[in-house]
């Protein structure tokens, strides 16, 4: 495989079986200049089980901007680099993200060797609908309590699978504040040590999931708000306004009084005729 000079790599690495690395990175990693790895002393143990000899450097949460400064020199200067995670798919909840966006205000090229993703996994194991589905990654620590529950309202309402990441000492907290804000009946996969020997999918409640002993760093994959559930929270909202002032809402938004009885009768799952009438 040809290797390009001055191009970025973005290279998926296992999220636990080793298996599960590609042929075309294990060809990257070998014929690039220079590997960019979160934890070299992770990376090293991928390294040594392909014969990849190729130098690493550290890249991570802390030195991401300096350090994807001088990683943007090399690749203007010529040299071919590849961008590697501890596990799975760099860019994703991960520092990668600003080494692509400064590489590509430099015009430096850019590629993908795709591979495991602990959020696409732990979706298909989880059992919910795939057709559509909300990532947030890890959720605001809880010292930055007014950003977090601003999150954990919007994840309350949000109709699609939602993913998040958690570590084993926040686990409980964060099960918690869901069962506070989403409902203890809200059913949950709590996926852990994924492609491994010792690979757990636990598919429970929120409520129940609150008796669990944390073990390790968890995926967990919430089913949606159902969309019957939704539109009664929709029309619970309105419950408090005469018709008169849903109408000045959408009034004053600039629609006139056709799109804005069509908007209220949306609202409160009712014909436009009923609103039509109901006003006169």
């Amino acid at each position: 495989m040809d290797i390009e000079k001055g191009k970025l790599y973005i290279c998926a690495t296992p999220i636990g079986n080793l298996g599960d690395i590609s042929e075309r990175v294990i060809e990257v990693l070998k014929g690039v200049d220079l590997i960019a790895a979160e934890d070299t002393r992770n990376s090293i143990k991928i390294l040594n089980r392909f014969g990849i000899e190729t130098p690493m450097t550290s890249y991570h949460e802390h030195n991401k901007f300096e350090k994807a400064d001088e990683l943007v020199e090399k690749l203007l200067s010529g040299l071919s680099v590849a961008i590697i995670t501890d596990a799975g798919t760099p860019c994703i909840s991960d520092p990668g993200e600003v080494l692509v966006q400064k590489c590509i205000e430099a015009g430096v090229p850019v590629t993908s060797c795709p591979g495991a993703s602990a959020v696409i996994t732990a979706l298909t194991l989880s059992g919910f609908s795939t057709k559509e589905f909300y990532f947030r990654g890890f959720l605001p620590v809880k010292e930055k309590k007014k950003e977090r529950n601003e999150v954990l309202s919007r994840l309350s309402k949000e109709t699609a699978t939602i993913v998040l990441y958690e570590a084993p000492h926040k686990l409980k907290e964060t099960l918690k504040d869901l069962a506070a804000t989403l409902g203890e009946d809200r059913r949950i996969a709590l996926c852990r040590e994924m492609t491994k020997v010792h690979e757990e999918v636990i598919r429970t409640t929120i409520g129940e999931s609150l008796l669990l002993e944390p073990k390790g760093e968890y995926v967990l994959v919430i089913e949606g708000l159902s969309m019957e559930a939704a539109a009664a929270d929709k029309r619970s909202a309105f419950e408090n306004l005469s018709l008169e002032e849903h109408m000045d809402l959408y009034l004053k938004k600039g629609m006139d009084r056709k799109e804005a009885m069509k908007a209220v009768a949306a609202d409160l799952g009712i014909s436009k005729r009923d609103v039509y009438n109901a006003l006169i």
